[in-house]
């Protein structure tokens, strides 16, 4: 019973929250989700089918052949 008797408390506490200071209040619920959203959207995300993109590159790909000195623009 006694059990019973602080859920009732607590939730009582969060409506009354709730109601008198919902910014604060809701703010505290999303960044509960935040940690319960990182375990479960990746598994959910695989079963939809969702496929990661190729990673971006990180350098600019250089040709093969040898270079060409730049001529006409009188940089002597």
């Amino acid at each position: 019973m006694a059990s019973l008797f602080s859920f009732r408390q607590t939730y009582r506490y969060l409506q009354r929250q709730a109601h008198e200071q919902p910014v604060i209040f809701y703010s505290v619920i999303i960044g509960l989700i935040g940690p319960l959203m990182v375990i479960t959207v990746p598994p959910i995300r695989k079963s939809l089918g969702y496929k990661n993109s190729e990673p971006i590159p990180t350098s600019y790909p250089v040709p093969n052949r040898p270079r060409r000195p730049v001529q006409g623009y009188e940089d002597e």
